[in-house]
């Protein structure tokens, strides 16, 4: 197993908690400076130069995911937000199926790095309105690629298996999901086929015969339609990452895509399985 998974589980995580209650709070029509004052509160917490460091630190074992949830639960009460118990397990649920979901469409391992940075990118402009916290989420994003741009291949396979091992055992049924057929009843993903495939690679069609200096190439129908990707995706602090994955898809336009936007009115903060809507969060200062 990989010990480099903390500052992946921790930025992605983080950013799916930040799309949910960004979500929440505009649904309940909550006044654009408090939500915004929760947003910023939040973010200061998660990048601040402490938790930055704590998080890149080399890891003995594996974080277990209750002890993830109590990093965020402490997260989300940074702020004027308050949850109870079961608004937190709800939340924690989302966040979790979101990432599983998302690592397991990565067309190649290194993608993940890619998917992290769409999460950077939302929290960037979430807090655009200042600048200090805008700083610091990019210190955050240089910390983070410059942690990560010296593995291998094969580290990179290894870190995203373990991430996979890690959620493995959660099925949570979310209904934006089930709603674009990207989950079955029983609460497992389907993995679609075809699309775009990773830079660099062939679109599958051609077979190729090499006799010495001869080559015969021979073409089959593949069943699914592929195409080749234009352009790497950027590491940079802000670059096109190539990859709607990562992105907010709890965003108010309308989408038949679950990678990318959505409806946020489609009731995407549901969890499925217990057929009931997360609770409604609520501030210490009564916002509604």
């Amino acid at each position: 197993m990989s010990m480099r998974t903390l500052p992946l589980l921790f930025f992605n995580l983080g950013g799916e908690m930040l799309y949910i209650l960004d979500q929440r709070l505009r649904a309940q029509n909550v006044l654009s400076e408090k939500a915004s004052k929760v947003m910023l509160d939040i973010t200061c917490q998660m990048f601040n130069d402490r938790c930055v460091k704590e998080i890149f630190k080399a890891q003995e074992k594996l974080l277990a995911k209750r002890a993830l949830k109590t990093v965020f639960e402490r997260l989300a009460h940074a702020s004027i937000m308050k949850l109870n118990s079961q608004a937190m397990d709800k939340l924690f649920d989302l966040m979790a199926m979101a990432v599983k979901y998302q690592v397991l469409l990565c067309k190649q391992p290194e993608d993940v790095i890619l998917v992290t940075l769409n999460h950077l990118d939302a929290i960037r402009e979430f807090v655009s309105s200042s600048e200090e916290h805008v700083a610091m989420v990019n210190s955050a994003a240089r910390t983070f690629t410059d942690f990560y741009s010296r593995l291998t291949p094969a580290q990179f396979l290894l870190l995203r298996s373990t991430l996979l091992n890690i959620f493995q055992d959660t099925h949570k049924r979310v209904s934006i999901f089930l709603k674009h057929s990207a989950q079955l009843p029983n609460g497992r993903f389907v993995i679609p086929t075809g699309g775009t495939v990773p830079h660099g690679f062939d679109v599958p069609g051609t077979i190729k015969y090499y006799h010495g200096v001869t080559t015969e190439v021979e073409h089959f129908s593949p069943l699914h339609s592929y195409d080749p990707a234009e352009a790497t995706g950027s590491w940079e602090v802000e670059g096109k990452r190539g990859t709607t994955l990562g992105q907010n898809i709890y965003a108010a336009e309308k989408s038949t895509d679950p990678n990318a936007s959505a409806d946020s009115s489609a009731g995407y903060d549901q969890v499925v399985e217990e057929e009931e809507a997360m609770p409604e969060p609520r501030t210490r200062e009564g916002l509604r």
